[in-house]
C-alpha cells in the first residue's frame, strides 16, 4: 500500500499542444478516492492518477451502457475506446436503449459474460436493480466495474465516478464566491432536473448546501424533464414570474436552452446562465460568452479510468478501488486551456462500439 500511495501521488503535467492534450498523455490525472471505498460517509482524498503504459495481454472487456444518445455518454465511449486501444485490450460496448431498459441491460451483460468477458464495465440503468447479477458475475471470478452511474452491490471490484452532491456544489460554490455574505442579494431561478432521480437529487441538495450564508437567494426549485421544451417553458415562466432574477442555474439541457429566451428578451448582461454539468453545447457557451460556467466531471476520463482498473484487477497488480476525476469549474478564464478530450468527446466524434 505504501508504494500505492507514492505511485499515485506521482505529479505532473499533461502534455499540451495547441490547448488539446494527446490522448496517450492523459495521465497522470488529478483525482478523488474514496475512503474507506464504496462507503456512503466516505472522506475524499487528492490523489493523482497514474494509469498503466500496456496490458500484459489483450484481455476481454465488456462495457455496458444505458443508452448512447446524447453526447454525455458517447464522451464516456470515447474513454473506454481509446483507454482500451491505448492498454491494447480488446473492448467490446453494448447499449439498452433508454433507462426504462433494465431488463434489456441485465441480458446484454448476460450475453457479455456468457461470450467469454474477463472484466465488465456497467453505467448502470438502476442503483440496485443490478445486483443479483453483479453478484453472479463476481461468483465467476470476473470482476465489475462501476462507472458513472453508481451500482449498490457490495459485490462490485471497483468504482470510477464523482458525485453529483459535488456537482450542485461546485456551481453553487462558485455563485457563492462572487456573492459572499454582506453583499447585495441576488436571485438565482434554480432547475435542478426531473424530480426524485438520484442524480437530481443529490445535485439540488449540493448547490442549496453551498449556497446557505452567501447573498444567493435562490428561488423555489423547478424540476422538470431535461428535455429542451421542458426546460425552455420552465424559465420562461420563471422569469416571468419573478424579473428580478439574477441567475439562471440548473441542468446543461436548461443552459442551453435559456440562451435563445436570454437573447430574445434583451437580457444579456443582466441574466446569467450557470449549468452544473458540463456537455459541448455548454462548453461553446462559455467560448462564446453565452454560458456563465459549468464544472467539468470529466466523463472520458472516468471512462479511462474503469478501463485501466480492470485491467489492474485481471493483472492483479495495485489498483485504486473508488475514484473519480477531481470536479473543476470550467468558466471564461480557464475555457481556452483545459484540454477539451479530457472532458467531451472530440467534434464529430463517432460511436465506437468494438475495439480489437
Amino acid at each position: 500500500m505504501r508504494n500505492l500511495k507514492k505511485m499515485m501521488l506521482v505529479t505532473a503535467a499533461a502534455l499540451i499542444v495547441g490547448g488539446a492534450a494527446y490522448a496517450a498523455d492523459w495521465s497522470p490525472y488529478d483525482a478523488e478516492k474514496i475512503e474507506p471505498p464504496f462507503a456512503a460517509d466516505g472522506k475524499p482524498m487528492d490523489v493523482s492518477y497514474v494509469a498503466l503504459d500496456k496490458a500484459s495481454q489483450p484481455w476481454k472487456i465488456c462495457v455496458s451502457f444505458p443508452h448512447m444518445k446524447d453526447a454525455y455518454w458517447l464522451g464516456v465511449d470515447y474513454g473506454v475506446a481509446e483507454e482500451a486501444k491505448r492498454l491494447g485490450v480488446k473492448m467490446n460496448l453494448v447499449e439498452a436503449g433508454g433507462y426504462t431498459e433494465l431488463n434489456k441491460q441485465i441480458s446484454q451483460i448476460e450475453d457479455c459474460v456468457a461470450s467469454g468477458a474477463q472484466a465488465v464495465v456497467i453505467g448502470a440503468i438502476s442503483f440496485d436493480g443490478l445486483n443479483n447479477l453483479v453478484s453472479e458475475i463476481h461468483k465467476k471470478g470476473i470482476p465489475v466495474i462501476d462507472v458513472i452511474n453508481g451500482i449498490s452491490s457490495p459485490d462490485v471490484s471497483a468504482k470510477s465516478l464523482v458525485s453529483f452532491y459535488t456537482m450542485g456544489s461546485s456551481a453553487g460554490e462558485y455563485l457563492a464566491k462572487k456573492h459572499p455574505a454582506g453583499s447585495e442579494e441576488v436571485e438565482v431561478g434554480w432547475f435542478p432536473g426531473p424530480a426524485g432521480a438520484g442524480w437530481v437529487e443529490a445535485a439540488n441538495k449540493g448547490f442549496l448546501d453551498a449556497v446557505k450564508g452567501s447573498a444567493v437567494k435562490v428561488l423555489e426549485p423547478k424540476f422538470g424533464d431535461t428535455g429542451k421544451e421542458v426546460q425552455l417553458k420552465l424559465v420562461e415562466d420563471e422569469l416571468q414570474a419573478n424579473p428580478k432574477i439574477r441567475y439562471i442555474a440548473g441542468t446543461a439541457v436548461t443552459a442551453e436552452a435559456a440562451q435563445g429566451i436570454i437573447r430574445e428578451q434583451g437580457l444579456q448582461g443582466k441574466v446569467d446562465l450557470l449549468a452544473f454539468y458540463m456537455t459541448p453545447g455548454v462548453y461553446e457557451g462559455i467560448k462564446r460568452g453565452l454560458i456563465l460556467a459549468a464544472p467539468a466531471d470529466s466523463m472520458v476520463i472516468q471512462g479511462r479510468i474503469a478501463i485501466d482498473q480492470a485491467v489492474r484487477i485481471l493483472e492483479k497488480k495495485e489498483y485504486i478501488k473508488h475514484v473519480g476525476p477531481k470536479i473543476f469549474v470550467v468558466d471564461s478564464a480557464n475555457v481556452n486551456d483545459v484540454p477539451q478530450t479530457n472532458i467531451l468527446p472530440p467534434e464529430g466524434y463517432k460511436p465506437v462500439f468494438n475495439v480489437e
